[in-house]
């Protein structure tokens, strides 16, 4: 008689980085690998992300670093300006583009590809009740029928829904570093080619950027903000704090302004973090930024969630499937690296006497 395993079955929540690389591990091992993610499909926005360290080596070991490095975006630097415009001073390329750098829909398009015949992805849905049993977690949609799994994986962001219903509110978790910021793209009427302008006050910043053979001009435009609050209004409140926060501004803001209330891949977000005593609860564990995220000003983030998912994989397997023993082995590893990358976001935030720093969205 043929005697016939029955795979293991893991939730992941959340399409961006982290879960479709641990995904990509997952599969591999011989997990059966579902994705979700609240998009409707996925997204198309968002700063380019660059890698740093041990993050090169993951995109290797999955396949795909020579193909990501085709999409480097060649940045050739960041010129500071005054607050006219004029030059005082410039940073190299990698300040901001690491030792490599990409557009983020292509990296996310990439893991998508690679994995979407092997792995389930349920797109505009979204967790809304998870139930932990001895042999598993039965999970509530709000779309879709009622499933059980064996582990759920929550890589679903600083608003980690898996981490809101397994760990408790947001706002006992995170930690913000005093700068919220929009981004959005328009015309490149400053003729930019792989380069950037920086203008910094003590409570504001404005970075402008193209890269590679971008056509439009990519914007940031951060503040100093008292709390992370902002991110739950609507857009309209958010701009309105915007133009406040750059009020009396010359050089570009009042056309960025202008050009902020027309974008239609308007994002706006706050630098904070997360910040857990441990990141494992049962048959469930967080991945990335949904768990541990250090900032957007660590330029850590896609780089931490990479090298991540590749550490929770491996210890996993390491464990012959034991989640409790590799939940634990994979905080004790990583979590050294995760408190250099946060410190590094923190002190990014203030390194300026308390000034704003451009933020990725």
């Amino acid at each position: 008689m043929v005697m016939h395993m029955t795979k293991t079955t893991v939730l992941i929540s959340g399409a961006s980085v982290a879960g479709p690389a641990l995904a990509y591990f997952l599969h591999r091992d011989g997990y059966d690998v579902t994705v979700i993610e609240r998009a409707p499909h996925l997204r198309d926005s968002g700063y380019p992300v660059d890698f740093r360290g041990q993050a090169l080596d993951v995109l290797e070991e999955i396949g795909i670093l020579a193909e990501v490095r085709a999409h480097d975006t060649k940045m050739r630097g960041t010129t500071l300006v005054d607050e006219k415009g004029g030059e005082i001073g410039r940073l190299p390329a990698e300040t901001f583009a690491g030792e490599l750098e990409v557009p983020k829909q292509d990296l996310t398009r990439i893991l998508h590809r690679i994995t979407a015949d092997d792995v389930a992805y349920v797109f505009d849905d979204s967790i809304s009740a998870l139930i932990q049993h001895e042999s598993g977690v039965t999970v509530e949609f709000e779309r879709g029928t009622i499933r059980d799994f064996d582990l759920v994986i929550g890589a679903d962001g600083v608003y980690s829904k898996v981490r809101q219903l397994t760990f408790g509110p947001h706002a006992d978790m995170l930690r913000h570093l005093g700068l919220s910021g929009v981004g959005f793209s328009t015309a490149n009427y400053l003729g930019l080619d792989r380069s950037g302008l920086l203008q910094h006050t003590p409570d504001t910043a404005i970075y402008l950027f193209i890269p590679n053979a971008a056509k439009r001009l990519t914007v940031s435009l951060s503040f100093a903000t008292a709390s992370p609050a902002l991110d739950r209004c609507d857009r309209d409140e958010q701009e309105k704090a915007v133009r406040a926060a750059f009020t009396g501004h010359n050089w570009e803001a009042p056309r960025l302004l202008e050009a902020m209330s027309k974008a239609d891949d308007y994002y706006f977000s706050s630098a904070s973090q997360v910040d857990l005593d441990h990141w494992s609860c049962g048959r469930i564990t967080l991945v990335g930024d949904a768990g541990y995220c250090a900032a957007p000003t660590s330029s850590m983030g896609t780089s931490q969630a990479l090298i991540a998912a590749w550490t929770l994989a491996r210890s996993l397997a390491d464990a012959g499937g034991d989640h409790a023993t590799a939940f634990a082995a994979y905080e004790a590893e990583l979590r050294p690296y995760v408190a250099e990358n946060q410190i590094k976001g923190q002190q990014t935030a203030t390194m300026l006497g308390g000034g704003a720093t451009p933020m990725g969205w």
